[in-house]
């Protein structure tokens, strides 16, 4: 592979902002991992408590019991985005947290926002949950003619593009737990084919409604413990997390040439799907190794040479073990004897973010690289034996 190739371009990450359970900002998030910490709570009284759980009768309704919450996620300063009142009001509060992370991933990088507007900047937002939606159907009263652009997922990224002024695709990217690293994928192939310039890319979510938290665990994935024991013994589910995080990327030729900051590099990735794997939602440890493949063959990076890799990592006895598998194959192989793959996952920490938890796995490889440390998984003691 030759990088002269532009469709095989470099991508340099020159911004990112965070906002995540116990850490409201990157440097926040960086002390907690490096101190070995999680910011696993009960869920505070506002969003649902232990009785309205009880009362529910939902099956596993006790695994959202547990969670990563942020502080004030309505907390908004309408004036300082242009946004009166009572817009803000019907605006979801995943909107809200998208522009104050993409005003300070901006920031970040050492740029005015407002030189970016007019330009072909991309914007592409991870998200998959409707929980304002839901609250605000609720309360049909409340409906005004600012309630469909405040709670339609896809005005998320739209909303950026708008407050921005910037010209680049702008695009909301559902693809479940994937989300925000398919939004990262997306915004590299813009830059890759000169659509975009820059692009912001990442995702968002929030747990606010009760309804959201009994369906997510009817599943029976989520730990019934509170904790993600990603890969040990002890794996029983995982627990969710919430906020987000965002990055601001360029070529990377470009970004040198204009003297920016580059926080990381991304050299390639890659995208599938199970296809007819075992069932609709198991993983698929074939299609996982195939994915893993096509993504070294991207970034024209040997298997050999990964130091690291940060896990999906659910703590899922079904997920964990395919997870593993894949990188056993994919990437354990090609070990020398005596070299392990150190990997890890953010999960422990925070939560899973659902659609943001991509992004969150990003930032913390990004951190880890640049602080020239990796911080240690929480939760493990025995390897599962699955």
């Amino acid at each position: 592979m030759t990088r002269t190739d532009p469709s095989q371009a470099a991508i340099a990450v020159i911004g990112y902002s965070c906002r995540l359970p116990g850490a409201p900002d990157p440097d926040a998030f960086w002390r907690l991992l490096l101190d070995g910490r999680h910011a696993i709570t009960e869920a505070p009284a506002d969003r649902w408590t232990a009785a309205q759980l009880d009362a529910a009768g939902t099956p596993h309704a006790a695994g959202s019991r547990w969670g990563g919450f942020i502080e004030h996620p309505d907390a908004f300063d309408a004036a300082f985005f242009g946004v009166s009142p009572r817009e803000a009001a019907a605006m979801d509060p995943q909107q809200r947290l998208a522009l104050e992370l993409s005003w300070e991933a901006v920031e970040h990088a050492g740029l005015l926002p407002a030189a970016l507007a007019g330009t072909r900047t991309g914007v592409f937002i991870g998200a998959g949950w409707d929980d304002y939606a839901t609250l605000r159907r609720q309360s049909a009263g409340e409906i005004t003619h600012h309630t469909l652009a405040g709670t339609q997922r896809a005005l998320i990224a739209n909303r950026l593009s708008h407050t921005l002024g910037v010209r680049g695709p702008s695009q909301l990217v559902d693809t479940g737990q994937s989300s925000s690293l398919v939004a990262v994928h997306l915004a590299c192939q813009s830059l890759r084919s000169g659509e975009s310039v820059t692009a912001l890319a990442g995702g968002v979510s929030l747990n606010l409604a009760l309804d959201t938290a009994l369906v997510a665990a009817g599943v029976g994935a989520l730990s019934p413990t509170g904790r993600c024991h990603t890969f040990d013994a002890r794996a029983d589910g995982y627990v969710r997390g919430e906020g987000g995080g965002l990055v601001l990327l360029k070529p990377l030729d470009q970004a040198v040439a204009d003297g920016d900051t580059v926080h990381g590099v991304l050299l390639g990735s890659a995208v599938n799907h199970d296809g007819d794997g075992s069932a609709l939602t198991v993983p698929d440890a074939t299609a996982q190794r195939e994915v893993v493949a096509l993504a070294h063959r991207a970034a024209g990076v040997s298997p050999a040479d990964v130091d690291y890799v940060e896990l999906h990592g659910t703590g899922t006895k079904v997920g964990d073990p395919v997870e593993a598998a894949a990188l056993g194959a994919s990437i354990g192989g090609a070990r020398p004897a005596g070299s392990p793959l150190l990997v890890g996952s953010a999960k422990t920490n925070v939560g899973h973010l659902e659609s943001a938890a991509g992004v969150v796995g990003l930032l913390k490889t990004v951190l880890a690289v640049r602080h020239g440390s990796i911080p240690a998984s929480l939760n493990f003691d025995t390897p599962s034996s699955d």
